[in-house]
């Protein structure tokens, strides 16, 4: 897939794939930690003949703009480059798509615009902000899953990411991370990517950056007194969630609630995949777009 570089109004650029009829609808495709826009290169392949598709190397990813400040990445400048992405493409509406930490940014964009720039939302395999948090406070496996992203808040690694990309910290942090399940070229070519020093920190930053609380596993498993639920909308916009139920780092307890926050709401389980569903179980994510977005 051809890339072109688009530069956003806030400095940042962006490598973007945009493949499709120009004037067809748009669906913007957000890729999660530690890809890229070949997560979705099954389903670009497959819907590019009637929509436009834009799938952007996000902020720290590859040849994208890669700041090293920590607060570079915070939620609300990861959501404001999509809606700048598609200023500078010349798009007034679109279907929001992502997978885990762009299907986090995919939730804030999708909240963020709903009706007046954001129709639709799919979301695969990322729980929603107001679940996970609590999830994260009261759910022992959910808790033990995440239990990585302390290790990646930890700048005890940063030697570590300094000698041997973020290669050293994946080995050392993460038990969620199937390498037989992916083609050993997209493999080979990832492993190429999490060598550049600058684009690891950059995507480490999306979790140091990030409001969420992590507890240690010996700390009570309850809701805080003073915890303060996240004040947000409920979504209105028709919403697809696929969830793929073999997702070591996600359980499917964080599908629930979700009907109580989202009107329309379409959920499809995906049996016997794991966390990288778009490339994991193509057919299965293209079918339930394709439902989804002729309905």
């Amino acid at each position: 897939m051809e890339q072109k570089r688009v530069h956003l109004a806030n400095g940042i650029h962006l490598m973007c794939v945009d493949e499709g009829p120009v004037d067809a609808p748009v669906l913007i495709f957000l890729h999660g930690f530690p890809e890229s826009h070949r997560t979705w290169r099954h389903q670009i392949r497959h819907f590019k003949d009637r929509y436009r598709c834009i799938a952007p190397d996000q902020r720290g990813y590859r040849q994208s703009s890669k700041p090293q400040d920590v607060e570079a990445y915070t939620p609300n400048k990861l959501i404001g480059d999509i809606f700048l992405l598609a200023d500078a493409l010349g798009i007034a509406q679109f279907t929001i798509v992502g997978h885990d930490w762009g299907g986090a940014i995919a939730w804030g964009v999708a909240l963020a615009g709903q009706h007046a720039r954001v129709t639709q939302a799919i979301i695969a395999n990322a729980p929603h902000p107001a679940i996970f948090q609590k999830l994260l406070y009261t759910h022992p496996r959910q808790r033990e899953a995440s239990q990585y992203i302390r290790g990646f808040r930890d700048t005890a690694n940063d030697p570590l990411i300094k000698d041997r990309g973020l290669t050293g910290l994946m080995q050392k942090e993460v038990k969620w991370d199937k390498p037989s399940a992916m083609e050993p070229e997209e493999r080979a070519e990832l492993l190429r990517d999490w060598q550049n020093r600058d684009a690891a920190f950059g995507m480490i930053n999306y979790y140091r950056a990030s409001p969420m609380v992590v507890p240690t596993m010996d700390e009570p498993f309850e809701v805080p007194a003073d915890y303060t639920p996240l004040d947000l909308p409920k979504l209105t916009i028709p919403t697809l969630v696929i969830w793929a139920l073999d997702d070591l780092a996600l359980p499917s307890e964080n599908l629930e609630g979700l009907d109580e926050i989202i009107d329309p709401l379409t959920i499809v389980k995906v049996p016997d995949c794991g966390h990288f569903v778009p490339w994991e179980a193509p057919d299965a994510v293209n079918a339930a777009m394709d439902q989804f977005l002729q309905s």
